[in-house]
């Protein structure tokens, strides 16, 4: 774990974009053999949005990053890095990172892709905050962004029920109040299980396509994040109970529930969006900070903890005095 030291780093700003096509657990009744008290009940998910057949990774970022940008009053020219987190780039080579610095015109920032599963955002985060606190960068524009149509397989009712489209992103600046910064960030890796949650290419596909293990990533989660999370706590100087609210990846209500239950936290402190957007992956974190802000559940003084986990296996954390 790291306590993040130099310059003190604040979020200045947050926006999502979320497209406008809807997908129920009724429409995935039409074509497989699922319903939808099958999926709520398993999951928490009622719906999800999914990017147009015009829209791709990259439109849903510069839409999320623009958004921020306005939210934190900077102009992208103030942009020192751009950095998106994803499993669905537009492609591998070049970054889509680069795409949207030149969609936004942040002529003097630079640019790169972070694939980490859905701990993206966060590992996206704690790389530019710790360039900030070193004084490399001023301004950050952090994106998760996803678009999955084309990595899904529609015919697997485990995994195709589960992902959303989406784009969430936050501005990471110099605070220039010492109070107000991140503290502290850790990540975590199992490689041994790399193989639980994959995007790879098969034989009879033109791209590559999601597979998971469901009850195997569970299993992990379960076993691992609670864990981790007390641990890291201890090494941050603080308890879960005196965390003020929880910035949670949306993947099942039934892992957020028990999350709670075994760190002795109370539910309420965090925002639940799974059951309108499904599993937006690397965008999954972002949308929910978003949310949270422009409700108002973050009050000055706080102490708030963000985690995610994913594909990796990987987890992380990062602990921010608001």
């Amino acid at each position: 774990m790291t306590m993040i030291n130099g310059y003190p780093v604040k979020i200045a700003g947050t926006g999502k974009y979320i497209p406008e096509k809807i997908m129920t657990n009724f429409d995935f009744e039409k074509f497989l053999d699922t319903s939808n008290e099958w999926i709520e009940s398993r999951t928490g998910i009622k719906k999800r949005h999914i990017a147009s057949k015009e829209e791709r990774c990259s439109d849903l970022a510069f839409k999320a990053g623009a958004a921020a940008l306005e939210d934190a009053g900077i102009s992208a020219g103030e942009l020192d890095l751009i950095v998106v987190a994803t499993d669905t780039p537009d492609t591998y080579c070049p970054c889509t990172a680069a795409k949207v610095q030149g969609m936004l015109g942040a002529e003097k920032a630079g640019a790169y892709d972070v694939i980490a599963g859905c701990t993206g955002s966060l590992t996206a985060m704690l790389t530019a905050i710790g360039g900030i606190s070193s004084g490399v960068w001023n301004n950050v524009l952090v994106i998760g962004s996803e678009d999955f149509a084309e990595v899904l397989d529609w015919n697997d009712r485990s995994t195709c029920i589960l992902f959303g489209d989406g784009a969430g992103a936050c501005v990471l600046s110099r605070s220039d109040d010492e109070n107000v910064r991140f503290i502290s960030g850790e990540l975590l890796a199992d490689g041994k299980k790399y193989d639980l949650i994959t995007i790879d290419k098969e034989d009879g596909r033109d791209s590559p396509v999601l597979r998971m293990k469901g009850s195997e990533v569970f299993r992990f989660v379960n076993t691992h994040l609670p864990a981790f999370l007390k641990d890291f706590c201890d090494k941050s100087g603080i308890i879960p109970a005196d965390v003020d609210f929880w910035v949670l990846h949306q993947a099942n209500t039934r892992i957020i529930d028990g999350l709670f239950k075994r760190l002795g936290a109370s539910s309420e402190r965090t925002l639940t969006n799974l059951e309108n957007y499904g599993n937006t992956s690397a965008a999954s974190l972002m949308i929910t900070l978003d949310e949270t802000m422009k409700a108002g559940r973050i009050k000055s003084g706080d102490k708030v903890v963000f985690t995610a986990f994913g594909a990796g296996m990987t987890l992380g954390a990062l602990l921010y005095a608001a």
